[in-house]
């Protein structure tokens, strides 16, 4: 799910939550929806990722969201990324 949907989702009510996954040192966001979950792709359609908890938080922000859950279970703040 890429940015522009996103936004859509948020101006129809469609987006239930948001959760914010750690996995490794990296972070990801899926967006659930009434029926469906997804993750934030980027253009070319692979994950997008944040190596950083406040980047990731400023992302959400500019696209329109104020509240998110965080999954901190997989962080490992110190490993090398596996992808």
């Amino acid at each position: 799910m890429n940015e522009k949907t996103i936004k859509a989702l948020i101006d129809a009510n469609a987006i239930k939550h948001i959760n914010v996954i750690a996995q490794g040192d990296h972070f990801h966001v899926e967006v659930v929806t009434t029926g469906d979950s997804k993750v934030v792709t980027t253009g070319r359609g692979d994950i997008r990722l944040w190596r950083s908890i406040d980047a990731c938080a400023k992302w959400i922000r500019k696209v329109g969201i104020g509240k998110a859950q965080l999954n901190l279970e997989k962080w490992q703040a110190n490993q090398k990324a596996l992808i």
